[in-house]
């Protein structure tokens, strides 16, 4: 199981489609982690369109209905060769890596995340970002080390200290990623908000049930303070379907709220993904585009927010992130 999941996982990663490894005499080009079991299923893949070695397994195994659910758990996630190719496609609308100023959540060594605040800082800089957010987990998380109040502020401190020495070049943002509980209202209070320059609300629990849960949203983006609403759903390739809600009554509460609505770009996430933002569009909402990066190999994640930003046809004036710092802060003290 392990080696046909890394297998799969190397060939989403590709940078071009698996039909470009095909040789001329059947055979695949070799590709990391992918082993002659593995390559004998892609083969059967790209010359029938299924794997008659997987049918046959799943039939055997007695487990062919959860396979099928778990299959159904993959719509609208993009390979890496297909959001280099939406990157590209100049016949797609929407925001260009060039139009993308900055990245608004991410995770440091504060948290979860294994990147200090001065490599965001630096790989920022090389990316030709004007700002970045550090959304450490809120205290309300422990499974993900959230931050007490009183190690945000130190985490502050530091913050100021960094903008002090790249004044005029980059800008870091006190950011905070929320948790919202089952009941809609978030994991700190109204006064703890305020200490944050942007706060990121996202759902991390109750994501595997069918149980309506459009109230919880709404309440969510409802809440003074909060400014993105993060990933969602919550879900997960192939594994979890994540929140179940009614969006488009979500989306009109997030733009009566003037809440951006996020795409997370981790490849694992995609969360909303081209389709589900196309009624946010049409909701009249603001978009965040971000990588939801814990470590600086992972801030390119950013790339698979931009596709299906591009996908969906979003005009970069609707997306936050490719606005200047000093609109993003305008609108931040005014959200």
């Amino acid at each position: 199981m392990w080696g046909y999941k890394r297998a799969a996982a190397a060939v989403l990663a590709l940078e071009e489609p698996i039909e470009s490894r095909l040789q001329p005499d059947g055979t695949l080009r070799k590709i990391p982690n992918v082993g002659p079991a593995s390559t004998r299923i892609i083969l059967e893949v790209l010359q029938t369109g299924t794997s008659p070695t997987i049918e046959q397994a799943i039939e055997e195994s007695g487990q062919a209905e959860d396979i099928e659910k778990r299959r159904g758990l993959r719509g609208h996630f993009l390979s890496r060769a297909q959001v280099l190719a939406a990157l590209r496609n100049k016949k797609l609308a929407g925001p260009t890596l060039a139009d993308y100023r900055g990245d608004l959540q991410m995770h440091s060594t504060w948290s979860d995340g294994t990147q200090t605040l001065e490599a965001i800082v630096e790989e920022g800089l090389a990316r030709s970002y004007q700002y970045c957010a550090v959304t450490d987990h809120s205290y309300g998380l422990p499974i993900a080390h959230g931050v007490s109040m009183h190690r945000l502020f130190e985490q502050h401190r530091a913050i100021d200290a960094l903008n002090a020495t790249r004044r005029g070049r980059f800008r870091l943002i006190k950011g905070i990623e929320a948790n919202i509980r089952a009941d809609g209202s978030v994991d700190m209070n109204a006064q703890e908000l305020r200490q944050l320059e942007l706060v990121v609300a996202a759902p991390h629990s109750a994501l595997r049930t069918s149980a309506d849960q459009t109230k919880r949203m709404v309440r969510a983006v409802k809440t003074p303070g909060v400014h993105i609403l993060g990933h969602p759903r919550g879900r997960k390739y192939g594994s979890r379907p994540g929140v179940t809600a009614d969006w488009d009554r979500v989306f009109a509460a997030a733009e009566k709220a003037r809440v951006a609505v996020e795409i997370d770009g981790d490849p694992s996430r995609q969360d909303v993904d081209h389709e589900l933002a196309r009624r946010a569009l049409e909701a009249g909402c603001l978009f965040a585009l971000d990588s939801d990066a814990h470590s600086t190999r992972e801030l390119r994640y950013a790339e698979t927010a931009i596709a299906h930003a591009r996908l969906a046809g979003i005009p970069k004036e609707r997306i936050i992130n490719c606005w200047p710092v000093d609109r993003l802060l305008d609108w931040l003290q005014r959200s």
